[in-house]
């Protein structure tokens, strides 16, 4: 009977567990998590502070998973490093655990950068975790001032998370604008200022140079008030356990189409990793709930003996901010068709006949429309590009394709 061993606890180890059940029904399955909660969805922690949702809503699969699929669950435990010439994972509590398949989803752990005087700081979070979460929500109230340090998409959700809770929220970032890795500057000026409407207020192009328990300095010499700090600059993925063996790794841990590091019988899925790009055509760094599922989810199916293949993995985000709503996907290089109206901003790039990015913000229906012509390279030559671009739908396709190729398929 194999010996499945899964270090870390998250949506790409739930993915690994059904893709190795999938295959095999009775192998020996552990997992090792340093967390000590079930498996929850942690794009919900924002709305978990802001009361919208609870603990039990925030499972990702109901309580009884790790029974039905016959896994083995040690929480609250470290993995130390991995011997791959004998098979076994050091952890920190002196045990020893052996292995035939070995699964890395250590995803990624946040980035805190130097600031002199931090350790003055008495109320310091980050807002990754669930138990960042909680920590946050136990330290607020409605008279806190809350500074956050870093605009991008953590910070923006922690700013959403506190803003009705606390007293002021200010978002301090080195760069010139909000969501730099996710919109274009029209974008950005767009959803800034619906978010500054809800009384967050940004401080832009600027750094913190200093800070002590109540008080930061920025690099213009401009001092902010605050009770509480988060630090949301982001994340590193966390490589440490697949580094020290000499597996091959980047920003993120290398692996094959099927899920594999370049060391026999060691797999890897989720943040941890890096992931080939179809709209960019290299491997970066895809910190996204499916791609962790569906990458951990292939893996596993392999681990177990079957066979498959993950090659249609690409950037794409879904999140709403203080009630704006937002999807982008694929890579901006290319023509670019704009529509801009009132609250409303679509941008379609395409280059070599193909759909390679967008960024729409306000009604997001039909947007997987788009991200279909992306992912199966649809030639706009076989589709009317001119309707689609404007008014996403199915009769965009001719008959004879919407019979052969979609045959039916939900977009």
């Amino acid at each position: 009977m194999s010996k499945y061993v899964i270090i870390g606890g998250s949506i790409a180890a739930i993915g690994t567990i059904e893709g190795i059940r999938s295959i095999d029904k009775d192998g020996e399955i552990t997992l090792i998590s340093d967390e000590n909660h079930f498996i929850y969805s942690r794009p919900l922690i924002s709305y978990l502070v802001q009361g919208k949702t609870d603990l039990k809503n925030m499972r990702y699969r109901d309580d009884d998973f790790y029974n039905k699929n016959n896994v083995s669950v040690i929480k609250g435990v470290r993995a130390l490093n991995i011997n791959h010439q004998d098979k076994y994972i050091s952890l920190c509590n002196n045990e020893s655990i052996p292995y035939e398949k070995l699964m890395i989803a250590t995803g990624s752990s946040p980035f805190i950068p130097h600031i002199e005087g931090e350790e003055k700081v008495i109320n310091k979070f980050t807002f990754m975790s669930l138990d960042d979460a909680l920590s946050l929500q136990k330290a607020i109230n409605k008279d806190s001032k809350v500074l956050i340090l870093g605009a991008g998409l953590i910070g923006l959700k922690c700013a959403e998370a506190v803003n009705d809770k606390v007293k002021s929220v200010t978002v301090v970032d080195l760069a010139g604008r909000i969501l730099p890795s996710i919109l274009d500057n029209k974008g950005c000026k767009i959803v800034q200022k619906h978010i500054e409407k809800q009384g967050v207020k940004f401080v832009l192009n600027n750094s913190i140079t200093g800070i002590n328990e109540h008080q930061a300095t920025l690099k213009d010499n401009t001092v902010i008030d605050f009770d509480v700090f988060v630090v949301a600059v982001g994340v590193r993925p966390n490589i440490s356990l697949a580094k020290e063996i000499g597996a091959e790794v980047n920003r993120g841990i290398i692996t094959d189409k099927k899920g594999m590091t370049t060391i026999k019988d060691i797999y890897a899925a989720g943040d941890c990793t890096e992931s080939y790009d179809i709209t960019g055509e290299q491997n970066i760094i895809l910190a996204l709930l499916p791609n962790a599922y569906f990458k951990g989810e292939t893996a596993g199916i392999n681990m177990a003996g079957g066979k498959k293949s993950y090659n249609n993995a690409m950037p794409m985000n879904s999140l709403g901010l203080f009630g704006l709503h937002m999807v982008t996907a694929g890579n901006y290089d290319g023509e670019e068709y704009i529509i801009e109206k009132n609250n409303y901003y679509k941008k379609l790039i395409y280059k070599d006949g193909l759909l390679k990015g967008y960024i729409i913000i306000g009604d997001v229906n039909k947007s997987g429309i788009y991200t279909y012509l992306i992912r199966e390279k649809v030639k706009l030559n076989d589709i009317d590009f001119d309707l689609i671009r404007d008014n996403p739908g199915l009769i965009a396709f001719s008959k004879e394709y919407r019979g052969t190729t979609l045959g039916g398929k939900k977009l």
